[in-house]
């Protein structure tokens, strides 16, 4: 592909304004709202072990979110975001993509490392921040992190990971490995600043990464109208000179298509792609945010008819690859570990104190200790003010 400058353009000899309507990127959907597919569309390659395992996963997901958010609610743990509404914009994405793929997520994506093997215990150690998580209870509920599977730690700032995304796959790059790097992001992180760097890096260096923005249509309390004037995300990956395609992000085919065909392009090009699934997130933003200020039952009823799980579903058991009966008791079943694990690791201790100035430097300097002593005379001199099972000196 020829670089911008030596690129042969159209010569006018009168004002030609472009006009942003004439920009008409078209959404890719193969499996409609009631779980038929479209008569003109081609399912992906997917056989029934690999169909049930992304629908276990959307469901593990949902299931998941439902009993974390009851438990923030019950004040054991502070904080959950939920990715109902948006399964399977992650499941089908991640299924897409090799082992060896580096994931780079924004917060959202749970079903991402549970369809890759994280456990139901690995989950509550990171929410419930005991001495069994890899961190050390040191960041926030949801920030999960495996580096086992190729999954990487989540930072609390907006679209830190997008330019990280693009610095990582051009390391795989330079590495000559066969794999790549998938970041993910909603529209509203595409706001920031590090959306705009790390796409243009990685399309001027040829960075072979996968940018899957999930347009969830708000950014908090934000709606999209209020964010942008431009057609949607997609637009910005054509200005930016990265291919992309738009799908929607409650057809599990579609995404599941568009991400193997977009890993192909990544690695035997050598560039990035981008992709827009058109979602929406059935609850609230987080456990902190009140959707009914900003959004209408109506709309969220609309919604609710897309839901990618029940689509899924009505196709698997089209197919007879799904019985209702038997869903019904494994719903039951993940529903009880989900509830055993977060009484079980509840109970677990958390760090030592000690711990939270370890793992920077080699030996902590004198200032960290200094602040480290206070910090244990503090707890000591006003235990009531802290849970029982914190501050353990």
């Amino acid at each position: 592909m020829p670089k911008n400058i030596t690129k042969a353009v159209k010569v006018v000899h009168q004002v030609d304004i472009i006009d942003n309507g004439l920009i008409d990127i078209p959404m890719l959907q193969i499996m409609q709202a009631d779980g038929v597919i479209h008569a003109q569309a081609t399912i992906p390659e997917i056989d029934k072990e690999l169909a049930l395992k992304m629908y276990d996963t959307m469901q593990y997901t949902r299931i998941l979110d439902e009993r974390m958010v009851a438990a923030q609610r019950q004040g054991r743990i502070s904080f959950y975001l939920a990715c109902t509404g948006e399964e399977a914009s992650v499941v089908g994405s991640v299924a897409a993509l090799s082992d060896q793929d580096m994931i780079m997520s924004q917060y959202r994506e749970q079903g991402a490392l549970a369809f890759r093997g994280y456990s139901t215990e690995q989950f509550m150690n990171q929410m419930f921040s005991n001495e069994l998580e890899p961190n050390k209870g040191r960041q926030m509920p949801i920030h999960y992190g495996a580096k086992e599977l190729n999954f990487m730690t989540i930072s609390s700032p907006l679209a830190t990971q997008i330019p990280q995304a693009s610095g990582y796959a051009y390391g795989q790059k330079l590495a000559g490995q066969q794999a790549i790097t998938l970041c993910y992001f909603g529209e509203g992180a595409a706001s920031e600043g590090d959306f705009h760097a790390g796409l243009n890096m990685a399309a001027v260096l040829g960075c072979p990464c996968i940018f899957l923005c999930r347009n969830n249509g708000y950014a908090i309390s934000t709606p999209a109208s209020e964010q942008f004037a431009g057609d949607g995300i997609a637009s910005r990956g054509l200005g930016y000179g990265i291919r992309t395609i738009r799908v929607d992000g409650n057809d599990i085919f579609a995404v599941y298509a568009a991400t193997q065909q977009a890993r192909i392009i990544a690695l035997a090009e050598q560039c990035p792609v981008l992709i827009e699934a058109m979602t929406y997130r059935l609850a609230a933003h987080s456990t902190s945010d009140d959707p009914s200020s900003y959004r209408s039952k109506d709309e969220e009823a609309r919604w609710a008819d897309k839901d990618p799980l029940q689509r899924f579903a009505a196709w698997l058991i089209s197919q007879g690859w799904l019985e209702e009966q038997l869903q019904t008791k494994k719903v039951e079943s993940i529903r009880q570990e989900v509830l055993q694990e977060l009484k079980r690791v509840e109970k677990v201790p958390i760090c030592k104190v000690d711990e939270i100035i370890t793992d920077v430097y080699d030996q902590p300097p004198w200032n960290l200790q200094e602040q480290l002593a206070e910090l244990k005379q503090h707890i000591a001199k006003y235990p009531e003010a802290y849970p029982k099972t914190s501050g353990r000196l």
